[in-house]
């Protein structure tokens, strides 16, 4: 079980703590991702393609020494071909095997959201969005809470063997 399962999930005590969840943009909804994930916010620059890579998976860029893929949140959840414009964000957020950056359309806000306003994620079947971990309510909006891990789905790569020691 991942931390941000346990964090999602609702809480019976009136003294338990808001989450504290970026929001962002992608196509017409808004998603949170626990703050303590998130690393940095950047303006979409230019990347590095790499050879076979996923269509989501638009390149790389090195920030200050480390070199983070980038994901199209667009791309990668089957909505309509990015448009780019001046509120396209990218998302450094923390991974179990590292950092990415996630394009996303617009970042909204941080928000603390009251753990007795997430309910636990709906029933999507086999094919759905396995990476929802619950839906928070906020005012008259809804947020679609992720397991940034699952939604990004990268995996660690292998070492390279000219690299390996």
């Amino acid at each position: 079980m991942n931390n941000l399962n346990s964090a999602a999930a609702p809480s019976h005590s009136a003294e338990a703590a808001p989450l504290e969840v970026l929001v962002f943009a992608i196509g017409s909804e808004h998603y949170g991702v626990p703050i303590g994930r998130v690393r940095e916010l950047r303006g979409h620059d230019a990347v590095t393609g790499m050879a076979n890579a996923p269509a989501f998976l638009t390149g790389v860029i090195n920030l200050r020494g480390t070199i983070i893929p980038i994901v199209d949140m667009r791309i990668k959840l089957g909505l309509a071909a990015p448009d780019h414009g001046a509120l396209t964000v990218v998302v450094i957020v923390d991974l179990a095997g590292g950092q990415a950056g996630m394009v996303v359309d617009s970042v909204a806000d941080v928000v603390a959201l009251p753990r007795d306003n997430i309910k636990p994620a709906p029933a999507l079947g086999a094919t759905g969005a396995s990476f929802v971990t619950g839906v928070g309510t906020l005012d008259e909006r809804m947020l679609i809470l992720v397991d940034i891990d699952a939604m990004i789905g990268l995996e660690a790569p292998a070492a390279p063997a000219l690299l390996a020691a």
